[in-house]
């Protein structure tokens, strides 16, 4: 996710353009793409969709701004897509910082139950002494009233 907020995507003259795109380069690929087909690696792709069928009818203008549209509309998504994932990185984000809350408060609560045990186990045999010396001294009582009798 850290990766995706290094991206930038920008307008120049209506065509979006992506700049420092973890290590994409379209000039890099572009020239991978014609050395292949300088050497005749490349296969003619009959299936290809970037140009329709039609495509091979038309002029090279018209296939140029054909696949600028493409291209144009493919950035869009992508930006779109750059965009939605850097909201759900500050969603994340979100969300990590609440589960650190979280936590930090349910360490806060166990400390708390745990010195509220003690203080609960201290008070019981406080409670438990106190009760030994009134029933002694209930004794004593009632040996006292024997002997005033």
């Amino acid at each position: 996710s850290s990766k995706i907020r290094n991206v930038e995507v920008q307008s120049a003259d209506g065509i979006a353009v992506l700049e420092d795109c973890i290590g994409f380069s379209l000039t890099k690929t572009i020239s991978k793409v014609e050395e292949k087909l300088k050497k005749g690696v490349l296969p003619d792709c009959q299936d290809d969709d970037i140009i329709p069928r039609a495509g091979n009818e038309m002029g090279a203008e018209a296939q140029i701004r054909f696949l600028k549209a493409k291209l144009r509309v493919t950035q869009e998504d992508l930006a779109n897509v750059v965009f939605e994932c850097r909201k759900k990185d500050d969603e994340n984000q979100n969300l990590e910082t609440r589960l650190k809350d979280t936590e930090e408060e349910n360490t806060r609560l166990q400390r708390t139950i745990s010195l509220q045990q003690s203080q609960t186990e201290k008070y019981k045999m406080l409670s438990q002494e106190a009760n030994k010396k009134n029933e002694g001294l209930q004794q004593e009582v009632t040996a006292l009233e024997k002997v005033l009798q």
